[in-house]
């Protein structure tokens, strides 16, 4: 069985392309560098006028190697220094789900 693990949160539409570079650098760089990680990654949809929604997904063989990347707790969101700058929301937490299926 694959873990998928899901967070999402909100942005200033303004700097959506700087905000998918910037976690493509920072969350998505370690998700991948994590031992274990099958996969990650980004996307982004408009609200509205002023806001994004973006989903970061990232694919575990087990619990254990998302301990790797989030530490014990891995329910908690882990954000970055530059966070702040971007996001509208932080959700405190993300949520995993059995996969089921192939990858890529």
């Amino acid at each position: 069985m694959t873990i998928l693990r899901e967070w999402r949160g909100e942005l200033r539409r303004e700097f959506r392309d700087e905000y998918v570079e910037y976690i493509a650098g920072t969350g998505l760089a370690e998700y991948r560098a994590t031992p274990g990680n099958l996969g990650a990654q980004i996307a982004v949809r408009d609200i509205d006028d002023e806001r994004c929604e973006v989903i970061t997904l990232s694919w575990w063989p087990s619990l254990d190697a998302i301990r790797g990347f989030a530490g014990d707790d891995i329910d908690k969101a882990v954000y970055y220094p530059e966070d702040d700058r971007f996001l509208l929301t932080k959700p405190d937490t993300v949520k995993h789900y059995e996969a089921h299926g192939t990858i890529g």
